[in-house]
């Protein structure tokens, strides 16, 4: 599965033009961009199994970092800033990484 097969490769592409100056990146216009907060649930855990890059169930602050590859694999990577924002935005219970029930909950808030 990609990520293609769930959104469009011009949403993809629109969202990423969007944050390409380093600490630009805004979680939430990033998932309305791309049209990933208009997802159903499961696809929206779909998108999330394909981040989970070492299928651990989470999504650490190291492959957060290439967030916006995983979408493009020419876009930038995340600032350390940016990074440690999204994990904060997402991190509910405070264990330094995203779940996926935390993902599907920052996505469709």
């Amino acid at each position: 599965m990609s990520l293609t097969s769930i959104l469009s490769a011009a949403a993809i592409d629109d969202a990423i033009k969007d944050c390409q100056a380093a600490d630009s990146f805004c979680y939430k216009k990033f998932f309305q961009l791309c049209g990933l907060s208009s997802k159903t649930p499961k696809e929206i855990k779909d998108v999330f199994s394909i981040l989970d890059e070492d299928n651990s169930g989470y999504i650490e602050e190291a492959e957060l970092k290439f967030f916006l590859q995983r979408f493009d694999p020419g876009a930038r990577t995340l600032t350390d800033k940016e990074a440690k924002t999204f994990i904060s935005a997402a991190d509910d219970d405070s264990d330094g990484k995203i779940g996926v029930e935390e993902f599907q909950t920052m996505v469709l808030s």
